[in-house]
């Protein structure tokens, strides 16, 4: 290792392998790469084979842990976030879920004060350059990425009633939720290659380690930002054995996510005086936004029982886990090969939100997602909940100590409209699977059970029940207005030089659906940014919308014209005859 590289990236997680990919392909630059977890083995198969994805989380081997403070509409209990503890961060223990987002999250992006570039237009080059689809590129995919997807097969007779159903209960499919519509109910994306999991870190990182400009460290625990002034001129980390290494940067870049990226900043005298104050940590630079903004995505299991055998629940048994792993080990197939997250949807549950406002994610068993709760022999459930709460939290260092984990609180319940979505959701959730497609197989609800009924009872039995779906984001987010932490135009921290973020803690708004992908593009973004290069130019296909009028904000807000002065999108159909025809649609 160096004395000093250009780029010094603090977390080798989904943002910072990009970053490690891109700024060192300038053979004149160096860059190094600082991981606080351990490396991705790749004979691990709890990172590596999907199946396995239960596994790691709350294990502290791969898994930091975290949990919220008492949650006070939620009964006062904890709700625990799983964190990558490993080279490739969340990206090597996630679901494998490859969900972009709607165009309209991008839209309401764009709305805020200097974020007039991260409208979808400027963002979707972006998503297309860092993928490789099943299917090849388009308008509105890309081919040839360094990120492979598979789409999900979707093809067990459960997952075909599902389909069934969603259209019996009235509701459109679309051909890809990532494309030109997303309203609706198709097969999934999915990182996965060839029955493995293809993490940030193994599709950024694992082909260029070779490069001489490229230094990766793990078990590499940043500890300190290095200052003069108010420049960051490097970083202290720890080692097992080596505490108190310090590395000189000309750029320091955050990539540790939603919750350490605010806690190293505060740690480091960046953020709200008073929270600064409260744990011994001088201020360097006044940011009252740092930590505030926190967003998060709740989700809960809408389970059912089989009485037809063909679900996957028998290969939870404990005594099947050899066949599976060696199934999977030899001849990368079999039901190790699958995240069984291989299908889903999005829809609106009312008619004044401009996009869809829920999803779905379907899988042919009913369980938690870290195994528990499987003791029945056949089942399936849906994971479900709002995609754009309007409930705001915060994280907070609470002392000067780096590897005590900060104070963390997502309000979870706490509006008005989000407990009303919330009543819409379940309900909307019911409908679809108590259409008659499900009727051969339903053996009666699991969860909630049939006592779960009324408004009050359904949000009861969330506040009991619920789960994060592990998308904490928002905490330093971009912009320029006083409650702003990172600059979009640059990815710096306001009223500092030298320090950068670029993670899910700069989005300004959560978006609609798994945040991994999102994530992605930014960094992929942010590397032209921080380089110096051409922007890639914006592109602007069309995109499906369900009509002009509806808000993306509360009605009356000025920053609803700018969306809704745009024209209605023709219907899939018209687009992909236009196409077909080689013309133009009209």
């Amino acid at each position: 290792m160096q004395q000093r590289y250009d780029y010094v990236i603090v977390g080798g997680g989904s943002a910072g392998s990009v970053l490690a990919n891109r700024l060192s392909t300038d053979p004149s630059t160096t860059v190094l790469v600082l991981e606080a977890g351990r490396a991705d083995f790749i004979f691990d198969p709890l990172i590596h084979m999907p199946a396995a994805l239960m596994f790691p989380s709350g294990n502290p081997l791969y898994d930091w842990r975290y949990q919220t403070d008492p949650e006070p509409h939620m009964g006062g209990r904890r709700v625990f976030h799983t964190r990558g503890k490993v080279l490739g961060g969340s990206s090597s223990i996630n679901g494998m879920i490859f969900q972009r987002g709607n165009p309209g999250d991008y839209a309401k992006w764009a709305s805020f004060e200097g974020m007039e570039d991260w409208d979808y237009a400027h963002c979707l080059p972006y998503f297309k350059r860092m993928e490789t689809t099943h299917a090849g590129a388009d308008a509105w995919r890309g081919g040839s990425g360094p990120l492979p997807l598979e789409r999900g097969p979707a093809s067990s007779p459960l997952f075909q009633a599902f389909f069934e159903a969603t259209e019996q209960a009235g509701y459109a499919r679309t051909d890809d939720v990532n494309g030109y519509r997303q309203e609706g109910f198709a097969p999934f994306d999915r990182t996965t290659y060839k029955g493995s999991r293809m993490s940030a870190s193994r599709s950024y990182l694992r082909p260029i380690r070779s490069r001489k400009n490229l230094d990766v460290k793990t078990l590499a625990f940043v500890t300190q930002l290095t200052w003069e002034g108010t420049r960051v001129t490097g970083v202290e980390f720890d080692q097992p054995g080596k505490r108190g290494q310090k590395v000189s940067a000309g750029e320091v870049i955050l990539c540790g996510g939603a919750f350490n990226s605010p806690q190293l900043l505060e740690l480091s005298g960046v953020g709200d005086p008073e929270v600064l104050a409260k744990a011994g940590v001088k201020t360097r630079a006044e940011l009252p936004g740092v930590g505030d903004n926190l967003q998060d995505h709740l989700e809960v299991y809408l389970q059912h029982e089989s009485r037809q055998p063909v679900s996957v629940q028998p290969w939870l048994k404990k005594w099947k886990a050899p066949y599976i792993g060696a199934q999977w080990l030899f001849a990368n197939s079999g039901v190790g090969a699958t995240n069984h997250f291989e299908a889903g949807g999005f829809i609106r549950t009312n008619d004044d939100v401009a996009y869809p406002n829920l999803m779905f994610h379907f899988l042919p068993l009913a369980v938690r997602y870290d195994g528990t709760g499987g003791g029945h022999e056949h089942g399936y459930q849906v994971h479900i909940g709002p995609m754009n709460s309007d409930v705001r939290g915060q994280v907070h260092i609470t002392s000067d100590n780096p590897r005590k984990h900060p104070s963390i609180l997502f309000n979870y319940l706490s509006t008005e409209n989000d407990r009303r979505e919330w009543v819409e959701v379940v309900r909307a959730a019911r409908h679809i699977l108590s259409q008659p497609a499900f009727a051969p197989f339903d053996g009666g609800e699991l969860s909630p059970g049939a006592e779960v009924q009324t408004d009050q009872e359904i949000i009861d039995w969330i506040a009991k029940d619920a789960e994060t779906a592990l998308h904490p984001s928002c905490s330093a987010k971009m912009g320029t207005d006083d409650m702003a932490v990172v600059d979009p135009s640059s990815m710096r921290v306001h009223g500092t030089q030298g320090l950068r973020v670029v993670d899910a803690s700069v989005f300004p708004s959560v978006t609609n659906g798994n945040i991994y992908a999102p994530t992605m593009m930014v960094a992929e973004r942010a590397a032209d940014l921080i380089a110096g290069n051409t922007m890639l130019a914006p592109e602007n296909p069309p995109t499906y919308r369900a009509k002009a009028g509806l808000p993306l904000w509360p009605q009356g807000d000025p920053r609803n014209d700018a969306w809704n002065a745009k024209k209605d999108i023709p219907s899939s159909a018209r687009v992909l005859a236009a196409a077909d025809q080689g013309g133009e649609v009209r």
